[in-house]
């Protein structure tokens, strides 16, 4: 496995930054017993640390994708 370089880094504590507020709300609603909005923010910090990654991996970097649109440096 590939380690994170440092834009992947900043990628995931950006995302972090932004999720872990979200899944502390969504801790505290299940504690409060509101299940339906509780598992819905608990689900929803965990897609935004997880989904660019996917994307990031599954289209690849900037580079990547301009790479490929260039109808001169097909490879």
């Amino acid at each position: 496995m590939k380690m994170p370089g440092l834009f992947g880094m900043i990628q995931l504590g950006s995302g972090l930054v932004f999720a872990i507020p979200l899944g502390i709300i969504g801790v505290e609603f299940l504690r409060m017993g509101r299940l339906a909005f509780g598992i819905a923010f608990v689900v929803l910090a965990a897609v935004m640390v997880v989904l660019p990654e996917y994307v990031s991996r599954r289209v690849g970097g900037p580079r990547d994708w301009i790479r490929r649109r260039l109808p001169w440096r097909r490879e």
